[in-house]
């Protein structure tokens, strides 16, 4: 079996990856898809789980609160933990309890020991989104560092658009335990598809305390995180009431939330991609313009966005616009952290995490005190922090 250690540039690159990396590549963005899957497949399954097990559906909503404080905590501490201890064990490990947990999630005869499962759901989370940006940087040459890490974390993406729906479906169309069942199968898959496409990966830099600590000291990482704050909190703010925004401010008929937003969703998966195109020539420049342009489609949703035809294509732009954000931020942190790639997105994934928890809570709080779409003025606002922030930041690489 090769061995795969830390990727450095030279003026000798290759041109072209082997078709094993890639594919390598592309089984850790399916690892990616499972584990954000996992995350937020309870979303759709909160009655059928709140009349099984008995309990309101705003306590069923824990099953993606408990998760995603769990990950943003996992993130930063896992990389530490782990010592050298080879990176494709570690993931096979961490993909391996997620299917553990989403069996035990399905077999749960009472709402406690489901929400022990989700704890566990948010382990393998944090930890392999903290590696996996990390793995993908050492899988090619940096010349191809952007395109891989749109890959990776273009699974992501995808689990919003099929993923959720799909184990909704699922769940509706059979049971909701048949849900997390089918979704720890997937997780089965990926161990086989991971064990056979990566290569050995030893940690020849492990991460520390004191590593993580250090991170802040980089301009370009320390405002990367700022950014990623902004950017999803302010996002998530809004996109958790895009369903009511949808029905009552655009106006399309309920029976077509699901289609629309399959829309934004595919419009998401291609601006991952333009991104990491993009990112190549000029990442700062990029996140930038993602940022004022994500701005001014939450202004233009808020203020023109009240008919079917307009509504739609603000909210394709709004799609292509973010799914940019996290390959974006992404390859700018790891550009200007290339010895220091796992602390890095270590703090990066922690604060995504957050963003979202504290995104859909500030959010709440506004709709309920001001009005539905005064989330997307405040969603607005912190996108263009973002861009001043990443505007008035010297990058250390570009």
């Amino acid at each position: 079996m090769t061995t795969v250690t830390e990727t450095s540039s030279t003026s000798t690159e290759p041109d072209r990856v082997p078709l094993e990396r890639w594919l390598g590549v592309a089984a850790v963005a399916v690892g990616t898809f499972s584990v954000v899957t996992s995350e937020q497949l309870p979303v759709g399954l909160l009655s059928s789980v709140s009349g099984a097990l008995g309990v309101s559906e705003g306590t069923a909503g824990l099953m993606v609160t408990v998760p995603g404080l769990v990950a943003s905590a996992t993130a930063p501490i896992l990389p530490v933990a782990i010592g050298r201890l080879d990176r494709r064990i570690v993931l096979l490990g961490l993909i391996t309890l997620m299917v553990a947990a989403n069996v035990m999630s399905a077999a749960a005869p009472n709402f406690a020991v489901l929400l022990i499962s989700r704890f566990l759901v948010g382990i393998a989370i944090g930890g392999f989104w903290a590696l996996a940006a990390g793995i993908a940087v050492r899988m090619v040459p940096s010349k191809f560092v952007p395109q891989a890490t749109a890959i990776a974390f273009g699974g992501a993406t995808a689990a919003n658009v099929l993923g959720v729906p799909a184990g909704t479906l699922i769940g509706q169309l059979t049971d909701w335990r048949i849900a997390f069942g089918v979704l720890g199968g997937l997780g089965l898959l990926v161990v086989t598809a991971l064990l056979l496409l990566l290569p050995q990966m030893p940690a020849d830099r492990p991460v520390h305390l004191r590593t993580l600590a250090a991170q802040f000291r980089n301009p370009v990482v320390r405002t990367g995180v700022l950014v990623t704050f902004l950017l999803v909190s302010g996002h998530f703010a809004a996109f958790t009431f895009i369903a009511p925004i949808i029905e009552s401010h655009i106006g399309i008929d309920k029976n077509l939330i699901g289609p629309v937003l399959l829309t934004y969703g595919v419009a998401g998966i291609i601006g991952t991609f333009l991104t990491g195109l993009a990112g190549s020539r000029n990442i700062r420049a990029t996140i930038i313009a993602i940022s004022i342009v994500l701005a001014s489609i939450l202004v233009l949703v808020a203020l023109i966005g009240t008919t079917s035809i307009v509504g739609i294509v603000l909210l394709i732009a709004w799609g292509l616009a973010f799914g940019g954000i996290p390959v974006g931020v992404q390859t700018w942190i790891l550009g200007a952290a290339p010895d220091s790639a796992e602390a890095a997105t270590a703090l990066n994934t922690a604060m995504f995490n957050l963003a979202i928890a504290l995104g859909a809570l500030f959010g709440g709080i506004i709709t309920d005190s001001v009005a539905l779409t005064a989330v997307l003025w405040f969603g607005a606002a912190l996108s263009i922090l973002a861009s001043v922030a990443v505007l008035t930041t010297r990058p250390a690489r570009n």
